[in-house]
């Protein structure tokens, strides 16, 4: 979802309790008292029981030499990386093997991550969101080869002549000349205040990157407004349409969009971020609102789910291809816009190439064909991977900042498959992947901000006052409190005091979201004072698009 999301196309891509492997005698009345929930139901349950009744006959008390293999590779990564929880599945030949789940849905608060724990799997939402699209193409509702303006006049990118050729299919491919996570910032942090209609606006002032099709550059809007195209064609809000045509058809019933609440739910994981080599919780609301970003990236599921919803694409049943025809789920997986291949990548997997379907990543790996897709939110980290020719897979979901640690359990997951001879571990992967980060140059790290200070009102007088960027909104720059603060009008989590580090200033926000430069530029002739901001650390989350913004200065504070 966010920038950790695209780097996971290099590289697959806390410290709770560890609870023991699941030991489950296989037989049904003790699966129904330790695993049931109160919210499942009739055929769900069943599911639910079936999967782990599967599970329990590789991995109960006389555990297989390939449990305790997958044993090993999530306790090692747990340990390298102090997680403070997660959830993990194996599918071979059709059927789940393995279930295995460790730690805590809020660190240090004694509450097990099970088998029916939701967790965010941000961007693992846009194959729910094509399969959407998907059926509605099915039902003869949509074409993929449809304008958008077919269903959404309002559309509008920076170029007329992309947004009268803008196809439904190319929302979905990340080809659309949008710069990598432009307009993010419309998204994320949450909350806010942004509108889907903000974000349709806002499309329009956003410069491209690069020419339309030409190349895979990463963005989220465009989903958003591939949700919207859905809900016109489908005559139905996308939350309505993604409950009624995927989750109660595929009985994932678990899975959460829209408005909901934590507390008649239940069994919610939390999301963490480290401090102090400590996992912190990042509180939620026990009311989750309905969001913008929902068909990007706003899709809560637990493991049963998620497996449920992997074999639906491996295994998929009579009623499954009624559901969803092999047509279209061919669409959906195969290649439609090439991504460059990594060195990383064809060292540690041979890929010669990788593409991008709509709503899959794609690649050969080891002579295997993969399938997958990730999930990158505050806290939250997902994968979920098939190898359609083995009917195989894994889906894993972790609650706390596990950029590294995603990469690494991704990659021994794919190598028990594509390799399971391969001696490289755990700790080799981690160790390379330090490596690397300890290699990049001077120039590429976030800089030691130890010798920042509070800016004064007095140094920055000339710059202070109100300014509006036109697909942001609203920003001041004003003193309160002896201090100088930046506050973002509809993004409430973008509010921090300004800071002087040697000859620049930067915003420290208050919420310890990605800390940005603040560059001012007097005025001309032609333009009043305007302001520009970037990424303190270059290496930063490309959903903080702040290089995006620019800013102009249109009056002085209120007082």
């Amino acid at each position: 979802m966010r920038s950790a999301d695209a780097a996971a196309v290099d590289a697959f891509v806390g410290w709770g309790e560890r609870s023991e492997p699941q030991q489950i005698p296989p037989h049904r009345e003790h699966v129904g008292v330790r695993f049931a929930h109160p919210n499942l139901r009739g055929r769900r349950w069943l599911f639910a029981t079936a999967l782990v009744l599967t599970a329990a006959s590789a991995h109960a008390g006389t555990a297989t030499p390939e449990t305790r293999a997958l044993d090993k590779i999530v306790d090692a990564t747990v340990a390298r990386y102090r997680l403070p929880g997660i959830a993990v599945g194996v599918i071979e030949n059709g059927q789940v093997v393995y279930t295995r789940t460790v730690g805590e849905t809020v660190a240090g608060s004694g509450r097990k991550i099970t088998p029916q724990t939701l967790f965010k799997i941000a961007s693992n939402s846009k194959a729910m969101t094509t399969a959407l699209l998907g059926r509605l193409v099915d039902a003869g509702k949509l074409r993929w080869d449809d304008p958008v303006t077919k269903y959404l006049p309002q559309f509008r990118m920076n170029d007329p002549w992309v947004t009268a050729n803008m196809r439904v299919a190319d929302l979905l491919t990340h080809s659309s000349g949008l710069p990598e996570g432009g307009g993010d910032l419309m998204l994320w942090p949450e909350p806010n205040a942004f509108t889907r209609a903000d974000i349709l606006h806002g499309l329009a002032f956003i410069k491209p990157g690069y020419s339309f099709r030409s190349q895979y550059q990463y963005d989220n809007l465009l989903y958003v407004v591939a949700g919207e195209v859905a809900a016109a064609a489908g005559g139905a809000p996308y939350e309505t349409l993604m409950r009624r045509e995927v989750f109660e058809p595929l009985h994932l019933d678990r899975c959460q969009v829209g408005a909901w609440n934590r507390d008649t739910v239940g069994d919610v994981a939390t999301p963490h971020r480290r401090e102090g080599g400590r996992n912190v919780a990042i509180p939620e609301d026990a009311a989750i609102p309905a969001i913008a970003s929902a068909a990007a990236g706003g899709i809560r599921c637990d493991l049963t789910d998620m497996l449920a919803w992997a074999r639906n694409w491996l295994v998929p049943t009579s009623t499954q291809l009624k559901w969803l025809s092999p047509v279209q789920r061919g669409v959906l997986q195969a290649p439609h816009m090439l991504i460059p291949v990594s060195e990383q990548r064809r060292a540690w997997d041979n890929t010669h190439v990788m593409a991008y379907g709509y709503g899959w990543r794609m690649a050969d790996v080891d002579g295997q064909w993969l399938v997958w897709h990730t999930g990158t939110l505050n806290g939250m980290y997902s994968m979920l991977a098939l190898l359609p020719d083995r009917k195989s897979g894994f889906v894993f979901m972790i609650n706390g900042e596990a950029d590294d640690a995603r990469t690494v359990l991704g990659e021994m997951l794919v190598k028990h498959f594509t390799a399971p001879d391969e001696p490289r571990d755990v700790n080799w992967y981690a160790d390379a992947l330090e490596r690397q980060a300890a290699q990049r140059p001077a120039g590429s790290t976030a800089p030691d901000t130890s010798a920042q200070r509070p800016a004064t009102t007095a140094e920055l007088a000339s710059w202070t006052g109100e300014y509006r960027d036109p697909w942001f909104g609203d920003v001041s720059l004003c003193p309160r409190d002896g201090k100088l603060r930046f506050a973002a009008a509809k993004s409430p989590t973008l509010t921090g005091t300004v800071m002087r580090l040697g000859d620049r200033y930067l915003v420290h926000w208050d919420s310890g979201e990605l800390d940005a430069w603040l560059d001012f530029h007097a005025a001309t002739a032609s333009q009043p004072i305007t302001l520009r901001m970037a990424k303190l650390d270059p290496q930063g989350d490309f959903s903080s698009d702040y290089e995006d913004l620019a800013f102009q200065r249109r009056g002085g504070c209120h007082r």
